[in-house]
């Protein structure tokens, strides 16, 4: 018995064309991958809402040259070490660093650890992103 399940939609036209549009754009090929990818986007952040396990991926810019704020971020990382996976640290230029912190476990503590990262003085921008495991 196959594992794919087919089933209708029904959409106002104005939608369905503003979906194709959207798309389009996003290079799908085709509306199933791109309704597929918008179940496990809302899958994932039903995970991250209610406190599930996920993967997730710390991405900020820092000054180099702040004194001590290197030491500051590997301490906190240390404090978060059951979540951080793996880090690289990029050279962006003479004053700015890249600091990338993949991270695993239980999505409020990801959120916690990328807090305490922003709240440091001398870090310029943080971002997260979050994802499945891979099982949604």
């Amino acid at each position: 018995m196959s594992k794919l399940y087919r089933f209708g939609v029904s959409l106002e036209k104005k939608l369905i064309d503003a979906f194709d549009s959207h798309i389009r754009k996003q290079n799908y090929q085709n509306r199933s991958e791109a309704i597929r990818d918008l179940i496990r986007n809302e899958l994932v952040k039903k995970q991250w809402v209610g406190g599930g396990t996920v993967a997730g991926v710390i991405v900020m810019t820092y000054s180099h040259h702040k004194r001590e704020l290197v030491s500051k971020m590997l301490d906190i990382q240390h404090d978060f070490q059951e979540l951080v996976i793996s880090t690289q640290h990029i050279h962006l230029s003479h004053h700015n660093c890249l600091e990338i912190i993949a991270a695993k476990g239980k999505a409020g503590k990801i959120e916690e650890l990328a807090a305490k990262l922003k709240s440091l003085v001398g870090v310029k921008h943080v971002n997260l992103s979050i994802s499945s495991l891979g099982d949604v």
